[in-house]
C-alpha cells in the first residue's frame, strides 16, 4: 500500500542551536501552517522549542 499525498514528511530544527534534529509527518489537510513542538535536543541538553522547516 502506498503513502497517501495526505501525509507529508516534515523536518523540525531547534530554534536556539539551529540544528535540524527530527523528521516526522504530519497532515497537509489537518496542519496547514508550521507545527511547532518542545523536543530534547541533545546539543543544548535541554528541552527546545522546533520548528518545522522547508
Amino acid at each position: 500500500m502506498a503513502r497517501s499525498d495526505k501525509r507529508v514528511s516534515v523536518t523540525l530544527a531547534c530554534e536556539t542551536c539551529k540544528r535540524r534534529n527530527y523528521i516526522t509527518v504530519k497532515s497537509k489537510l489537518n496542519d496547514r501552517e508550521r507545527i511547532e513542538l518542545k523536543k530534547y535536543c541533545r546539543w543544548d541538553r535541554a528541552h527546545t522549542l522546533h520548528r518545522e522547516t522547508r
